[in-house]
């Protein structure tokens, strides 16, 4: 792999990450599935705990999916609850000619309906993850959460 491909694999990696947190947020679960491997594993578990207490601010959130086909979207809506994911800082590393693995410094904000034990969830920490190159683009094969801080307000 030439400088150029590797620095262009980056970029479109790069992008398939904006696609996956715009995806998440507009709840448009088309474009999240657009970007997954059609095996891929989504681990979440943990995703709402807060590492130094320990405590779990919304068990039905550690859930891990198999497959694209798993992910469904509308949930937060259907709940009442906005979410505003950040990605930062990645660092990428091809690989191979067709898998790549990247970390990416993370900020999440879970905003609660009127009524919630908590107004605003924040979670801050890493996603990481590993991809595939198919035919036709970058795809998402592996992804889980490693938290350093969650907090509820």
């Amino acid at each position: 792999m030439t400088e150029i491909e590797r620095l262009t694999a980056i970029e479109a990696i790069r992008n398939v990450k904006a696609a996956y947190f715009r995806g998440v947020d507009t709840e448009d679960g088309e474009l999240v599935r657009s970007i997954l491997a059609a095996d891929c594993r989504l681990d979440y578990r943990g995703c709402c705990t807060d590492p130094k207490s320990g405590k779990d601010h919304m068990p039905a959130m550690n859930v891990v999916l198999e497959g694209r086909d798993a992910w469904v979207s509308g949930a937060f809506a259907e709940a009442g609850i906005t979410s505003v994911h950040q990605g930062h800082q990645a660092q990428i590393e091809i690989t191979g000619a067709d898998s790549a693995s990247a970390s990416w410094a993370m900020a999440d904000r879970l905003f609660m309906p009127p009524g919630a034990p908590f107004a605003l969830l924040q979670g801050f920490g890493f996603y990481h993850e590993t991809y595939v190159r198919e035919a036709d683009g970058w795809k998402i094969a592996t992804l889980t959460i490693e938290r350093i801080r969650v907090e509820t307000l």
